[in-house]
């Protein structure tokens, strides 16, 4: 008896730190429906965007997340006080999680951008060291968040002593940069990562004492998020 408790012990100190981290993208906005380019114009959610709030707040709200970070944009930080509604805790807000800056693109339609600068969101697109003019390059939007993550990592001590995760809410633009930054992908490899729906979330795992991530989840959603194009 006194062996295998011994043993359970050594089982026990050897079961490895993994570190869950979900990245949430917002619910639609106006501009969203309307195929606008928002950037870091400060937007409300839709009816149709409350509702996938609430609908990913009852998704996710069961992981119990250690901590909730969100852009201090209105679309992200009123879906993640869905989420903390659900949940039961708080938000804290940090503007390294806002959007991409979109420069003259902002507030334009993508078919007035096509018009504006033909073949040139296309571009911003495939190359993420490319931005439009005014605006941010991926990279750099990588760049500016990417230490968010380290912070956490520092000052969460609990983080990665259960399956609770971090969640962190905010822009499909960001999050994809961030990721790509955070799986070490080249960066001409970037683009391999789609759009994300409405309110559909991403998850990455890092095991032990590495920074290394890996992809668990891309593009998760609740039933609500599909309805958005």
């Amino acid at each position: 008896m006194h062996v295998e408790d011994g043993l359970d012990s050594s089982v026990e100190r050897l079961t490895p730190t993994v570190r869950r981290l979900i990245l949430l993208r917002h619910g639609q906005t106006a501009s969203n429906a309307e195929g606008r380019m928002q950037g870091q114009l400060d937007t409300d959610l839709t009816d149709l965007g409350r509702r996938q709030a609430a609908a990913a707040a009852d998704a996710l709200g069961d992981r119990d997340p250690i901590a909730i970070l969100s852009s201090d944009l209105r679309r992200a930080r009123d879906t993640a006080d869905a989420l903390a509604a659900v949940t039961g805790g708080t938000v804290e807000t940090d503007v390294r999680l806002r959007e991409t800056m979109l420069g003259d693109w902002q507030g334009m339609t993508h078919y007035e951008v096509d018009a504006y600068m033909p073949g040139a969101r296309r571009r911003w697109r495939d190359a993420p060291e490319w931005a439009p003019p005014g605006g941010e390059a991926r990279v750099d939007v990588a760049a500016r968040s990417y230490p968010l993550v380290t912070e956490l990592t520092e000052r969460l001590a609990e983080w990665g002593s259960s399956e609770r995760p971090v969640i962190l809410v905010a822009h499909g633009g960001l999050i994809a940069a961030l990721t790509a930054r955070l799986l070490d992908l080249p960066v001409d490899h970037w683009p391999v990562l789609g759009g994300l729906g409405n309110c559909s979330w991403v998850q990455l795992s890092a095991h032990g004492d590495a920074t290394r991530w890996r992809l668990d989840v891309w593009n998760a959603s609740s039933d609500v998020a599909p309805e958005v194009q």
